[in-house]
């Protein structure tokens, strides 16, 4: 696995050398899409990306855990969770890169 990560930063320049809007508009355009899909996801809604995957929130019931060193239980309150499922394209690219890796 690499190191590396891509940032919003990376996002942007990606834009500027693309699309040809200056690095501010960049900016603002990765901002303004993230914002979108970040307030889908706190409404609830489900973000689908063609060919890439779909981002959706699920809501967990309160549970007993087992703290793994003591062995004591725990209770785990609800919450909501966020979730990834890639597309099959996406899972056929990333399985592509490991055999050109290995």
């Amino acid at each position: 696995m690499s190191d590396t990560t891509l940032t919003r930063m990376d996002l942007t320049e990606a834009v500027f050398r693309e699309v040809g809007l200056s690095r501010n508009e960049s900016s603002t355009l990765v901002d303004s899409v993230l914002q979108h899909v970040s307030d889908a996801l706190v409404r609830g809604e489900q973000v689908k990306i063609s060919s890439f995957g779909t981002f959706s929130v699920r809501d967990k019931t309160a549970r007993v855990g087992r703290n793994p060193k003591t062995g004591e239980e725990v209770p785990i309150s609800p919450r909501r969770v966020l979730t990834f499922r890639p597309s099959h394209l996406m899972k056929d690219r990333v399985a592509e890169g490991n055999r050109k890796q290995g």
